[in-house]
């Protein structure tokens, strides 16, 4: 006898299942495209550099194009620089750092549903944090984020487990984690633990002075020990080692940034719910799912006031802040979805894994959504492009693209309905379908997007010539890295060039009497970027050379 698809059939999510999609979603087309120019370019080259240096200066103070970089703290570089020692200067090898930090957490929300006698919660938490767009997104990308997130993640469950049991080596384990989560991405790391900690005991105690004293627990001198044993040494050594270290990083990076304050001002603002669109492209198609919680029925679980209350405070606390600050980025986001995961998938399960409507429900929405998306993209003009992605126009793909999303969300909310032993797990055919989707686009796009094709003409078609970029340096900061030397640049119009320039005289950042002079007695290439050959040829430069080539977005002249 079939049962009914309005009965609650327990879902069970195996664990391979679990892994599978995340070794997929992590692995998946790795080193299949090529550095992309700023963020991953810069941190990518400041690696490289510590390597070629052979002076444990450089390890200490980082060097980027050459110059002083004292923007960060040094994790992602030392274990970048590791990466790249054990298996070569690859692209792949350049994002293994953020792509074991997006495993690691799938481990760590397997672990904690474990823990708490949960375990389809962290399964199911697992799953939808790993196969979320964004996450897949910042798995792929050689950034800071996905570590910080990984250590402040682990930070934070050691110390749950310390507020609900009290044992003094949970709080090390705790201090440990999150020592290391200062080496990632400095004190933002120390800031969101304080508020997250604070606000956990503040809604547990019932007195100011309990309060107090509850904050005198987290004060254990061995923790703390545990703390700046990790922590202290780097920003000692580094603090004597450039005399202005201690200011730029301290006050410039960290205070004045959330002040919106910075020098130079190479971020952007938004406004107080600039993250909170972002949350629900962060986590699709599962942010989808609290449409099913409505009017559900909560099923009779035992008692545990301290995990939601935690799970909301883990993730909200942080998103509040972000949404505070003045500086804002989308890949701040990345931080809060471990636990925002966790949390929608405990009131799922509370449901019971949600009826079969309530399964329904997200794929009929999203399906509607993308609908409205594609009408409106229907009647925007066509921009002109000539870009092809798998042999098709740019803008006939993106339709094919989208209209596969609102076939698919219907057929997985069909399917989620139909048959309750899969469940909402069939909305997992989405982010297969994105993911594979944004990898062809990205393909298509790596001309524009990376120096990789540019850097291979170089050294292939000029390489005698000495190589110079005009003006713009973190529009096409890969090609160091792909050249495996640093890259003059005249005229520098650079952000991140902008302190190491003021601290060192050197020959990276150069004027165009100086790059007048190199031409009289070497051959040389530069790169330009397609906006700046206005000012280049109205400079008088183009006329000094003999040839020219497009590639990408960039054009570079020869002599």
């Amino acid at each position: 006898m079939m049962k009914s698809i309005d009965e609650k059939v327990p879902l069970f999510i195996p664990l391979w299942l679990v892994w599978v999609a995340a070794f997929g979603f992590v692995l998946w087309g790795l080193g299949d495209f090529g550095l992309l120019n700023n963020n991953e370019g810069l941190y990518a080259e400041i690696s490289r550099e510590m390597l070629a240096s052979h002076d444990w200066r450089l390890w200490v103070i980082p060097h980027l194009n050459g110059l002083p970089y004292l923007e960060k703290p040094p994790l992602l570089y030392w274990l970048t620089a590791l990466s790249f020692t054990l298996f070569g200067q690859s692209e792949w090898a350049a994002r293994l750092a953020p792509a074991l930090s997006s495993l690691s957490c799938v481990a760590m929300l397997l672990w904690f549903g474990k823990t708490l006698n949960r375990p389809q919660v962290g399964r199911l938490a697992a799953l939808m944090f790993v196969s979320g767009t964004g996450v897949i997104a910042m798995s792929h990308v050689l950034m800071f984020d996905m570590l910080l997130t990984a250590l402040l993640t682990a930070a934070l469950m050691f110390a749950f487990r310390y507020l609900r049991e009290k044992k003094p080596w949970f709080l090390r384990r705790s201090y440990a984690f999150l020592a290391l989560a200062v080496l990632a991405k400095g004190f933002v790391a120390l800031i969101l633990y304080g508020l997250i900690v604070a606000g956990m005991l503040l809604a547990s105690e019932r007195s100011i002075s309990g309060f107090f004293r509850a904050c005198a627990n987290w004060l254990a001198p061995r923790a703390l020990l545990v703390f700046f044993i990790i922590a202290a040494p780097w920003h000692i050594v580094a603090s004597a080692t450039e005399p202005i270290f201690s200011w730029f990083y301290f006050t410039n990076e960290h205070l004045l940034r959330f002040l919106g304050k910075r020098e130079p001002r190479d971020y952007y603002s938004g406004n107080w719910w600039y993250y909170l669109p972002r949350m629900a492209l962060y986590l699709f198609p599962w942010s989808f799912l609290p449409l099913g919680l409505i009017g559900a029925r909560l099923r009779k679980l035992p008692p545990e006031p301290s995990l939601p209350r935690f799970l909301l405070i883990a993730w909200l606390a942080p998103l509040l802040f972000f949404s505070i600050s003045s500086a804002k980025a989308n890949y701040y986001l990345v931080a809060v979805m471990p636990f925002a995961a966790f949390h929608l998938a405990t009131a799922i399960e509370e449901r019971g894994f949600l009826f079969a409507k309530a399964r329904l429900a997200p794929g009929v929405a999203i399906c509607v959504l993308t609908l409205i998306l594609l009408a409106a993209f229907a009647m925007r003009a066509d921009d002109g492009s000539v870009l092809r992605i798998w042999g098709i126009p740019q803008r006939a793909f993106l339709q094919y693209l989208f209209g596969g999303i609102a076939v698919l969300a219907l057929a997985a909310g069909l399917c989620a309905q139909r048959i309750p032993r899969v469940g909402i797990i069939a909305y997992l055919v989405l982010p297969v379908w994105i993911a594979a989707g944004a990898m062809a686009v990205q393909h298509a796009m790596e001309p524009q997007t990376s120096t990789r094709q540019l850097s291979n003409y170089l050294k292939s078609e000029l390489p005698d010539r000495t190589v110079y970029l005009y003006r713009n340096f973190e529009e096409l900061s890969s090609l160091p890295f792909y050249l495996k030397h640093p890259v003059p640049v005249v005229d520098t119009c650079s952000n991140d060039l902008f302190w190491g320039n003021k601290l060192r005289a050197n020959e990276i950042v150069i004027s165009k009497e100086q790059f007048l002079a190199a031409l009289e007695k070497n051959r040389a290439a530069i790169v330009v970027m397609q906006r700046q050959l206005g000012n280049f040829k109205a400079a008088g430069l183009a006329g000094l050379f003999k040839g020219d080539k497009r590639i990408g977005d960039t054009t570079v002249f020869f002599n």
